[in-house]
Order: C-alpha cells, then sequence, then structure tokens
C-alpha cells in the first residue's frame, strides 16, 4: 500500500473480483471470512480469548477442503482435510467431554473422510472396544453420547470400563459429505445405503482395532444401523465379540397381491425438528405419561440444526441426510432384507421399548429365530419406551442392559460328565 492510499474495509475486499474466484476455489464463503475476522478481533483487540463454538457447531471450525478451479480435477469434497491431516487425531471439532478424542480416518470412498469420536475407558477392565453405530436421521453427538441431565449412554458403558467409539456416516455429523448433496435429490441414487454404510464400519473398525491393538471389538447399533452392522457382522466374523441391536430393523414377509412398486428413490432428504418431534412421541399410547420432556427435547433439536450447516437456514428448518437408509428400510419391510442374520457369529442381544412400532413382537421374534449361527441370544423388552429409549426415562434400563451383556459371563460352567 502506498503512502496515503487508503487501507480497504472488509467489505470491499470480500466484493473484489479476484478475492471472490480465489474464495469460490477454496470453497471459502464471506460469511466464513467475517466470523474469522470477528474471532481475530475478539481475541487481540479486546483482550478476551474467542468464544468456544457451540456444542454440535459445524461451522468454521469444520475442516476446509483442498478446491481446484480445474474443470478436470478431482470433485470437490466437502469437508475435506489437507495432506498432513489425512488420518490421525484431530482438535478441530467441539468436543463433549475434556478426555474425547476426535480421529478422522479413510473410509471406502478415497475422497471423503470419516469422523470417529472416542472417549477412553476411566477404568479399564481389559475389555474389547466398542464401537456405536447410528441410526438414519442422526449422528453419533445427539445419540450415544448425548448428555440428559449430565448423563450420556457413552458414560455409562465408559463408567463400566469400556473404550468407547462412535462412528458418523457420510452425510452425518462431522464425517464428510457426500459431493451429491450439494446437488438436486433426483439426481442421483439414494445415498448411504446398506453396503456403502457396512464398508464405512468395516474401514472404521480396522482403524480401532489397529490403533488399540485389538483383535476384536463389540457392536452397539441403533435402528437402521442395524442393517449395516449385520452385513459388516456377517462378513467379518472373527473381528466381532459381541453385538446389541437396539431397536433393530427385521424382515418383513413381502406384501400380497399386486402392490406397486415404490417410487424411485432420491439421494437425500431433510428432516425436519416437527419431523423429529412427530416420530419421538407417536408410538406413546394415548393417556400415558410423556417419555421425552419438551425441555429435553428442545435442547436436543438445537444441536440437532447444528448437526448440518444449513440446518436453520432452511425454511421449515430442518437437517438434510441421506435417502439409503429409508430406502433400506422399506426394502426390508417388503421383504427384501440387506443381510443374511444365519452369518452372524457373536453372540447378540435384541433391547426394544414395549411401544416401539419399528419392531413389534412378530419382528423380533423372526430375527431372534434367524440368528441360527449365534451361541448365545437375548431378547430384552422394556416397559414404557419407544424407539428412541435412549432418550427417554427408561434410558437407564438401556444402558444397564447393555452393559450387563456386552460384559459377558452369561454361562456357567459346564457339569462335568462322568
Amino acid at each position: 500500500m502506498t503512502h496515503g492510499q487508503r487501507e480497504s474495509t472488509l467489505d470491499e475486499m470480500l466484493a473484489d473480483p479476484i478475492i471472490q474466484q480465489m474464495m469460490r476455489c477454496d470453497g471459502v464463503s464471506g460469511e466464513d471470512v467475517r466470523r474469522i475476522m470477528a474471532r481475530v478481533d475478539a481475541a487481540f483487540f479486546n483482550g478476551s480469548r474467542p468464544a468456544p463454538e457451540p456444542e454440535g457447531a459445524v461451522g468454521i471450525l469444520r475442516p476446509r477442503p483442498k478446491r481446484s478451479c480445474d474443470p478436470n480435477a478431482t470433485p470437490r469434497v466437502k469437508g475435506g482435510v489437507t495432506k498432513q491431516r489425512e488420518i490421525g487425531m484431530t482438535s478441530d471439532f467441539p468436543r463433549l467431554d475434556p478426555r474425547e478424542e476426535h480421529f478422522r480416518v479413510p473410509g471406502p470412498h478415497p475422497a471423503l473422510k470419516l469422523f470417529l469420536r472416542r472417549l477412553p475407558a476411566l477404568h479399564p477392565i481389559g475389555a474389547n472396544p466398542v464401537l456405536y453405530v447410528h441410526g438414519a436421521t442422526f449422528p453419533s453427538a445427539l445419540s450415544v453420547a448425548h448428555r440428559f441431565d449430565g448423563v450420556s449412554w457413552r458414560d455409562a458403558l465408559n463408567e463400566a470400563g469400556f473404550d468407547v467409539w462412535a462412528l458418523d456416516f457420510h452425510g452425518f455429523g462431522y464425517s464428510d459429505r457426500y459431493e451429491a448433496m450439494d446437488e438436486a435429490a433426483g439426481e442421483h441414487a439414494p445415498l448411504c445405503d446398506a453396503q456403502d454404510a457396512s464398508d464405512q464400519i468395516a474401514a472404521a473398525a480396522r482403524f480401532i482395532l489397529e490403533h488399540r491393538g485389538a483383535a476384536r471389538l463389540s457392536l452397539v447399533s441403533h435402528s437402521w444401523g442395524s442393517i449395516p452392522t449385520g452385513l459388516f457382522a456377517g462378513e467379518h466374523p472373527a473381528m466381532v465379540d459381541r453385538w446389541v441391536l437396539f431397536g433393530p430393523i427385521a424382515r418383513r414377509p413381502p406384501p400380497e397381491g399386486d402392490a406397486p412398486e415404490p417410487a424411485p428413490g432420491q439421494a437425500w432428504r431433510v428432516i425436519t425438528v416437527e419431523d423429529q418431534w412427530k416420530r419421538f412421541v407417536e408410538d406413546v399410547p394415548a393417556g400415558q405419561p410423556p417419555v421425552l420432556s419438551r425441555q429435553h427435547f428442545d435442547a436436543w433439536a438445537q444441536l440437532y440444526l447444528d448437526s448440518d450447516e444449513s440446518g436453520r437456514v432452511r425454511n421449515p428448518a430442518g437437517v438434510k441426510v441421506p435417502a439409503g437408509p429409508a430406502v433400506d428400510i422399506a426394502r426390508a419391510w417388503r421383504g427384501e432384507f440387506a443381510y443374511d442374520p444365519a452369518l452372524v457369529q457373536a453372540p447378540v442381544a435384541l433391547i426394544r421399548g414395549e411401544w416401539d412400532g419399528i419392531i413389534p413382537d412378530e419382528d423380533a421374534r423372526w430375527l431372534f429365530d434367524a440368528f441360527t449361527a449365534s451361541p448365545i441370544k437375548r431378547d430384552i423388552k422394556i416397559s414404557r419406551a419407544t424407539h428412541l429409549m435412549h432418550l427417554e426415562t427408561m434410558r437407564y434400563a438401556l444402558y444397564r442392559e447393555t452393559n450387563t451383556f456386552l460384559l459377558g459371563a452369561d454361562q456357567a460352567p459346564s457339569p462335568q460328565t462322568a
């Protein structure tokens, strides 16, 4: 800048065509720059530290991809990382616990990275690590790691001596999003279907076992998450110690007669806060006290919207998620089950709520019987609970049943034969 020349304002710099071109190539918006500058001002000009990002936030702290303006370059990846951080521990995301560790690891898609969160055991008991696999609509931070009144399901597992890991599938939470999620939903096939998700679980499991130096791990899955987990467990039996299926999906008989074929699937869908509230309360019978407080839900819903960087700007506000899980469930209920339970060789425990409309008694009976190679099986039904028991008043019962099963020691020594 020459003597006497006025320094450009931030707005003027952001309006410069060259700056705008550079920002487009780097995947950075003007709002991103303003947020950075506001944090710099707070840190260096006002003498205070930058305000922490809100729990679950995904804005400027999310790693930005390396972009290219070359039309023949590799397709852009939302949330990508630099080569120096292609794998390993990262501190770029808000922690839900001071001891929490974060990792970004390679998955089945070369351009995308998976996000894993870990909470090391408080008092290790030598047990195999536990990997949590979330369901079709919200990631690990809002399920196993979400704290109601200061306690989460993960905390209960941790206090029992387990090293607890949780995976966000692509398109959820802090894992990289599919490029197709930036395009019209009808232009691509449903994303994150059972096989794709199973491959993501396999990549996460290999990383965990290598990191821990363990031979096997236990699995806890919720809802749709049981489908890709079942594929993984059947394809990699030597890697699985035990498996808890919370509110799992089961196969239902094909519809009778000439039922119409389902409409072609879309790549993604948007789920609003009101959609979530309806599914949280719809299975509670009329006249029964609520199992989830509106206060708890409202706090959870704000974090839910924060799990998608565009969640709050939609009208109505909602979170974009891959549509593959919904297609997998629809197919299962038409007789097309994505995995063969008979291939699973690990002990299994089905845990479900009395009011869970997703896994009624007849579905649970079929699934229990289909695990023909599992040496130990349990079907546990907990009263006054729905498909979202881990967020409800009976969640402590779910925690205890899960811990008891994963700790093993199910059988007394066999009597000696004469």
